[in-house]
């Protein structure tokens, strides 16, 4: 426990330069779609711009499938070459193929071999390049597949609401004719969202977003005070792999025991508060065989608790809308 708890605050010390290494993270050259908060804002400009997106009522319900104490959901960005549209030279672009050839398949193979299902958020264009990662995804019948932007864009850098609606159409549309169904869940490229993306995802039909970080549990966002009805399944940068092991590899915190460690943690957290976890790895990050062994060793270790319940997010935010219609 101590150990985990200075590679836990090492993390936080070191997380900013990981952040800013990210291609996704860069700072666009054009003005913020969300105006800053500064010294000079008043009350009103503060509220205003913090109420863009809030958490509302808390959705856990009393108890998750088949009695079990905690829900458990595996997710995957897989992002690939997506992550490096700004530099597209062969080694960087190599990086990310790796999540296609290598990492997928391998944990794949571990989500089968363990019998648990997962979600895969894919950015269009990884679909373009690797068009038979969908048959893969999809051969167990237990997997879902979400959108998650066409390029990897930042929201941020769109030329408006217009611009992001094509885009978020155009991802829509792809993965629709891909999987033959239209995705339930968003989670934004870089988990970035923009004053108008709510709306937008409000408009097109989503059942859950996974793009926010307000609690360690389901809610229901609240967006300029009004209850949108959206669900939230909340992710968050401890549990993700990039700040730790970054896209190269070359992270700030790069042996998997300390990672299973703080994972292990965070989930020891959820299935004694009786919430959920939902973890965000990246194939071309986490495919790596030391990191899938680790991912492998923490499902066992989660089956050996009485009262796990796994499932994608899909199902998690299902379950929850239906415990929550029931009880009102």
């Amino acid at each position: 426990m101590k150990t985990a708890n200075v590679l836990t605050a090492v993390l936080f010390a070191l997380f900013a330069t990981a952040m800013w290494a990210q291609p996704g993270a860069q700072l666009s050259q054009r003005p913020p779609r969300v105006p800053p908060i500064t010294i000079n804002s008043s009350e009103e400009q503060i509220k205003q711009t913090a109420e863009i997106a809030r958490a509302g009522r808390k959705l856990t319900p009393k108890s998750w499938p088949n009695g079990a104490r905690v829900a458990v959901a595996f997710s995957f960005d897989v992002d690939n070459e997506s992550l490096f549209t700004a530099r597209p030279l062969p080694v960087p672009m190599s990086q990310g193929e790796y999540g296609a050839t290598t990492g997928l398949p391998r944990i794949l193979a571990m989500l089968d071999r363990q019998r648990v299902p997962a979600s895969f958020f894919i950015p269009a264009m990884s679909l373009m390049l690797h068009p038979e990662m969908l048959h893969a995804i999809r051969k167990s019948g237990v997997h879902e597949v979400g959108v998650h932007g066409w390029v990897h864009e930042s929201l941020t850098s769109t030329n408006g609401a217009a611009d992001e609606q094509r885009l978020l159409t155009q991802s829509i549309d792809y993965l629709t004719r891909a999987l033959g169904q239209r995705p339930a869940g968003f989670r934004a490229p870089s988990w970035i969202l923009t004053p108008d993306t709510i709306g937008l995802l409000l408009n097109a039909g989503f059942l859950y977003d996974s793009s926010l970080m307000a609690m360690d549990e389901p809610y229901e966002v609240v967006s300029n005070g009004t209850s949108t009805g959206l669900i939230e399944l909340p992710i968050s940068w401890i549990r993700d792999d990039y700040p730790y092991y970054g896209e190269s590899g070359d992270g700030s915190l790069p042996s998997p025991d300390a990672v299973f460690q703080i994972y292990k943690e965070e989930f020891d957290v959820a299935y004694h508060e009786g919430t959920l976890f939902v973890l965000t790895t990246h194939p071309h990050i986490s495919g790596h065989g030391s990191r899938v062994a680790q991912l492998d060793r923490l499902i066992t270790y989660m089956k050996s608790k009485p009262g796990v319940w796994f499932g994608t997010l899909e199902q998690v935010a299902k379950y929850v809308k239906a415990q929550n219609r029931t009880a009102e």
